[in-house]
């Protein structure tokens, strides 16, 4: 398939987390390396306990959880504000318009019910677009939504170079579903032939989310904004002529869902709903623009230099690169490019990597209702996330994303507990050296080197509890769902365990950002 880097093919932020669907083995030994790793990184009983606000958060909350909020928050107001400054005095063309209004879009707090969460709280630049928090990456990995005592049940993907997966389709001779946006491919892209645009749809009316009741909630606060000149310059001067009903600030401040009984519950007339959905739309596609700019997905890293002949790997990350293309069977999925294709380090298909439960999971501790009544995951601990599967049995999520082809519900079954293949492109991005990440679906990973370590000793190394002495290093935990796993492309790879760190010395060079010390020199 060729990839085309144009405005109607690009795809919103799921991809960035690692699911290296191919990797090598190793022996099974253990190794004091991994040993180390696995010490530097606190135990979750080191950050767990009870979070002074919200106060009912039951789970493994880290302390810091107050004060590790309030810096993400104060960091995008600053985001923010440099960029609203940029439109007074800069002269932007039609590109940098709809880009500006993206960004600050993505960098806009007030979008959300209680004015206090963007959607680039989830998705930082200095980690990649992806979640900015090491004690929640450490904990509940996913992040707290503007009901702060709401959490989903998914870690946050990374924008970075998710506008290039295509329209998601099946693929009856491939007998895989390819492309769109999120974990579970829902933003599909087949209403606005974006799946990126119709991704960054989904959290503005996602309860554990930014939590509006209505799409036109949306609408309602960017006819408030300070750059609304700019949307309608845009997108039309008559963006907002729309008659609010007297009680929109109020409906608007009330976190969702809706009631079952009114299902919009900012009352409006049929064309004022038909310029508020416009609105929405328009807001998806900003985003998009913004996500596809070189910005976000700038083609920087060494990996490119290097393929440009502008720099040369070192002895090591060559090695990780042949491993990578050969032994370690990782291009199969995480395709690093061929004629006519960017290098883009994923197939945008689907896989389930057997990745062991991760008992952390905020979500998991939301079985009760909150005051408001709601109750994100009435399972509660017995909970199993089956990814793609549950979005091809569902018309309609939380989110507002729709299975678009009622053919595909029979399909559900070969692809429960599958998840997206995420680009490796700025896998290890992160502020400080030592900052944790974490890495697939349910954050289960901390490290490259325990992602590479499972997918080479998966099927070799004994299985385990949770918490057992030598988890993560001498033994596995059972996959969280084992139903449709891949045992084609890991699990038993015969890497050694030097030629396990030799692939991480690669992924590292997928880092953009990278600073020549010299014309065509390595660093």
């Amino acid at each position: 398939m060729r990839l085309v880097r144009s405005f109607a093919a690009i795809t919103l932020g799921s991809i960035c987390l690692l699911a290296i669907t191919d990797v090598g083995k190793t022996h099974t030994r253990t190794t004091p390396k991994l040993r180390a790793e696995n010490r530097a990184i606190p135990l979750l009983a080191a950050v767990s306990g009870e979070a002074k606000s919200p106060s009912n958060l039951v789970g493994q909350m880290p302390p810091s959880f107050d004060k590790d909020v309030a810096r993400v928050v104060a960091n995008i107001d600053q985001v923010e504000g440099e960029t609203l400054r940029q439109l007074d005095r800069t002269t932007l063309d039609r590109q940098g318009q709809i880009r500006t209004l993206g960004k600050l879009l993505l960098f806009d707090k007030h979008l959300s019910v209680n004015q206090n969460e963007a959607c680039s709280f989830c998705h930082t630049p200095e980690t990649g677009f992806t979640g900015p928090i090491q004690s929640l990456n450490l904990s509940t990995i996913s992040y707290p939504g503007s009901v702060r005592a709401r959490f989903s049940q998914r870690k946050p993907q990374s924008y970075m170079y998710a506008t290039f997966a295509p329209v998601l389709h099946y693929n009856a001779l491939q007998g895989d579903f390819v492309g769109g946006n999120f974990w579970d491919m829902r933003a599909s892209g087949y209403r606005l032939q974006n799946p990126s645009a119709e991704q960054a749809q989904g959290p503005p009316t996602n309860p554990v989310e930014m939590g509006l009741p209505d799409s036109a909630c949306l609408a309602y606060r960017l006819s408030k904004a300070a750059y609304r000149k700019l949307f309608e310059a845009v997108w039309g001067a008559d963006s907002f002529a729309i008659q609010w009903p007297k009680d929109v600030e109020s409906v608007c401040a009330t976190p969702g869902p809706p009631t079952d009984v009114d299902q919009y519950p900012v009352h409006l007339s049929v064309a004022d709903r038909q310029r508020a959905d416009d609105v929405y739309d328009s807001f998806g596609l900003a985003a998009a623009a913004y996500e596809a700019s070189p910005e976000v997905s700038p083609f920087t890293s060494k990996y490119d230099y290097v393929q440009a002949g502008s720099a040369q790997f070192t002895a090591q990350e060559e090695i990780g690169y042949a491993l990578f293309r050969g032994k370690a069977r990782c291009n199969q999925c995480h395709r690093d490019g061929g004629p006519g294709e960017e290098p883009l380090f994923t197939d945008f298909t689907a896989s389930n990597l057997g990745v062991p439960r991760n008992p952390a999971v905020q979500f998991y501790f939301e079985a009760k209702s909150d005051e408001r009544g709601y109750s994100p995951n009435s399972a509660g601990s017995t909970y199993v996330d089956t990814g793609v599967g549950f979005f091809l049995r569902k018309l309609k999520s939380l989110s507002g994303q729709l299975n678009p082809d009622s053919r595909w519900i029979e399909l559900a079954p070969k692809f429960d507990a599958k998840f997206q293949v995420p680009t490796l492109r700025n896998v290890d991005m992160r502020p400080t050296p030592v900052f944790v990440k974490a890495y697939m679906h349910n954050g289960y990973f901390k490290s490259l080197k325990e992602v590479v370590h499972f997918y080479n000793t998966r099927d070799v190394l004994p299985k385990c509890k949770a918490g057992d002495p030598g988890e993560k290093v001498t033994c596995w935990p059972p996959p969280e769902d084992p139903t449709n796993l891949n045992k084609r492309q890991l699990g038993d790879l015969k890497l050694t365990d030097q030629e396990e760190d030799d692939l991480v010395a690669f992924l590292k060079t997928l880092t953009d950002d990278y600073k020549l010390s010299s014309p065509g020199s390595a660093k």
